[in-house]
């Protein structure tokens, strides 16, 4: 594994993600932060090292396949439970939401591309 940055082998569509994954990961830590120190905060910050994990291995070409496979359903995951907690009346869909959801749904239809593209 090499631990310098690799934009060589990038595209657009590479481009595309790494910022969709910034946006939401971004969110994740001022939302763990806010809500810190209870269990919320804490699931908010470990959401915000998936994402960063993510875009560090994309950025150093770090078995990229395999984190667009993992990155589909840490996403999605995270879009299903966001609606079960709105439903629930635990949450609801503010503007910090609506961005960090877009992001996610977009996000996913990155990965879902890079992947087929192999």
């Amino acid at each position: 594994m090499s631990s310098s940055i690799d934009t060589n082998s990038m595209t657009t569509l590479h481009w595309v993600g790494v910022a969709l994954a910034a946006v939401s990961g971004i969110v994740h830590l001022v939302l763990g932060v806010r809500f810190l120190p209870g269990a919320f905060g804490i699931s908010f910050l470990i959401a915000t090292v998936g994402f960063a994990a993510g875009i560090a291995a994309v950025l150093v070409n770090y078995r990229r396949r395999l984190f667009y496979l993992v990155g589909i359903p840490f996403t999605a995951g995270q879009i299903v439970i966001f609606a079960w907690t709105v439903v629930q009346g635990i949450n609801s869909l503010g503007p910090i939401a609506i961005v960090d959801k877009v992001a996610q749904v977009g996000l996913v239809v990155v990965l879902v591309l890079l992947l087929q593209r192999g």
